[in-house]
């Protein structure tokens, strides 16, 4: 049975964490829905470098079934302007919860763990960030250095440079390591992330 995930971009989002993760799924024939969350201009998301993204569907959509039901997981890049546009949207946070209520991959990368909080995500996990919205999460979970950490079904990371590693940590959880461990190989990449 194929793995599905859906990603939530919005204007704003960190380019590498979004198209890092979306390709590394997509490689390990991962079904990844990208939904486009609030965006100025219809069509596509203007990240944070410029770069202009277009998603398969608006977040908006009537009639788009955001139900886990449909998905094993839901990933959160970063980019300030990005996370802070999915912390704020209610139903961003909805759909948050109800993923972790119902044991989907819940998945963070850089300053889109701020969306973690704001969705409810239960004091005490695991997890880690961006350097600079350390402070806003340190004190209601246990807060580490580390490069990825997978909590129950909470993965989350640190920013651009561990992009790969927080994609193929997704592909593990999701299809398993020997597919990580192919695409790594096929990747070529570095023996340690």
């Amino acid at each position: 049975m194929t793995k599905k995930a859906v990603v939530l971009l919005a204007d704003g989002a960190e380019e590498m964490e979004f198209t890092i993760a979306v390709d590394v799924l997509r490689r390990a024939k991962v079904e990844v829905l990208v939904a486009g969350v609030k965006l100025k201009n219809a069509t596509f998301a203007e990240c944070s470098r410029g770069v202009k993204i277009v998603p398969d569907v608006e977040f908006e959509h009537q009639g788009q079934s955001w139900k886990p039901a449909d998905y094993d997981a839901i990933i959160i890049p970063g980019g300030m302007q990005g996370a802070l546009t999915l912390r704020d949207d209610k139903d961003v946070q909805k759909m948050i919860s109800l993923f972790y209520e119902s044991q989907k991959i819940v998945a963070f990368i850089c300053a889109g763990t701020l969306v973690a909080k704001s969705s409810g995500i239960p004091k005490g996990h695991k997890l880690t960030s961006y350097p600079s919205v350390k402070d806003q999460l340190k004190d209601d979970y246990e807060y580490l250095e580390e490069r990825v950490v997978v909590d129950q079904n909470i993965v989350t990371s640190r920013g651009p440079g561990t992009a790969f590693l927080f994609a193929l940590t997704l592909v593990e959880q999701l299809v398993g390591k020997q597919v990580a461990d192919t695409l790594k190989g096929e990747m070529l990449t570095a023996q340690t992330l």
